[in-house]
């Protein structure tokens, strides 16, 4: 059996102090369930809105770059926000060679996605820690549906020809459709990105419309595939069509984009997610994927989404990661917290 030196249990919330984050009792933290948002109903198009972003670019790199210097995460800390991380990823698999045993594979590991035995060593295994989804191609949803059952934890279909997103759009509107008679309960789709680097705007409005309206009761995701926009700019005009247009999430990328999520873009995110809030009172969730692999960037986008959005968007309802392998890192951080020693990857397999 692990034991640590100093028992922590885990607590959902945590409160600031000078350059550091501190966590508060469990009793003050409140519950680890996740909170019922309303969902986002959209705006009108309002193209003058979109035509007065306005990003600087320099400005938003040197506050990114600030996030690693200015926050200090360690020990019982870094632990209790790891475990809230876990509760945040959507665990994902979207390869060619995908199989059922794969599928099956990574439901176990979100069902359960800690060791017990780490859970017991902080005095954590009461507590429902589990992934916030599983991500797949819409021919494994019954797959995942099957090994999910009474876990309350949603299956993600992607969705639209990803990750190009150049089907035939009444293509894409079937295979959304398909995956929620699926019963898939989150749709990932794509957004056109010429739309974007044309200026398209009431083109990318329609799409995503058109692509809520076939979502139905499923949560539907946004991915902008930052890395193909061109510019911070686009990916701040990007995110605020998609958010008019009734978009529950804007997600950063595919993760088969050259360039994936950056802190640069999810700051540019966050702030836009920031402005339609107090503009129009709806909240809309932020997914970071593609390229997350490690603990320390998991804390980064942790810190960076708490400065810029509140605690409020600590919980799966409004901050995703996308992601498989960020999960070994962060069982490889907790064993250490817990043993004083880092294990082997291949302790922690995900799928």
């Amino acid at each position: 059996m692990l034991t640590a030196s100093r028992p922590y249990p885990y607590v959902p919330a945590m409160a600031e102090t000078p350059q550091r984050y501190r966590p508060v009792s469990p009793s003050a933290a409140g519950p680890l369930d996740v909170p019922v948002t309303p969902r986002n109903s959209g705006t009108p198009l309002e193209l003058e809105w979109v035509e007065e972003v306005r990003t600087n670019r320099s400005a938003v790199e040197r506050r990114a770059a600030t996030l690693r210097t200015r926050r200090t995460v360690k020990k019982e800390w870094q632990a209790a926000w790891l475990l809230r991380a876990v509760t945040l990823i959507d665990l994902t698999t979207l390869s060619g060679d995908d199989t059922n045993g794969r599928v099956r594979r990574l439901c176990a590991k979100a069902r359960r996605p800690v060791r017990t035995e780490l859970l017991e060593a902080m005095n954590a295994a009461q507590l429902p820690i589990r992934a916030a989804a599983v991500c797949v191609y819409h021919n494994f949803v019954a797959t995942a549906l099957e090994v999910l059952q009474g876990s309350g934890i949603p299956v993600a279909a992607v969705s639209t020809g990803f990750p190009a997103g150049l089907s035939p759009f009444e293509q894409r509107i079937a295979e959304i459709g398909a995956s929620v008679a699926a019963g898939a309960e989150e749709i990932d789709v794509v957004i056109t990105r010429s739309h974007v680097l044309t200026e398209n705007w009431p083109a990318l409005y329609e799409e995503v419309r058109a692509m809520r309206r076939a979502c139905g009761d499923a949560h539907i995701k946004t991915i902008l595939a930052t890395g193909e926009l061109g510019t911070l700019r686009n990916v701040a005009r990007a995110s605020l069509v998609c958010m008019m247009a009734g978009a529950d999430f804007i997600k950063t990328s595919t993760g088969k984009e050259a360039v994936n999520a950056t802190l640069p873009v999810g700051l540019v995110m966050a702030r836009a997610i920031r402005d339609y809030r107090q503009r129009t009172g709806q909240l809309v969730g932020l997914k970071a994927a593609g390229g997350i692999r490690s603990a320390r960037e998991a804390l980064d986008w942790l810190a960076l989404v708490r400065d810029e959005l509140g605690e409020r968007w600590l919980h799966s309802d409004l901050f995703r990661f996308g992601a498989s392998a960020l999960l070994t890192d962060i069982e490889r951080q907790l064993e250490h917290f817990v043993t004083g020693r880092y294990s082997a990857a291949h302790r922690h397999p995900t799928a």
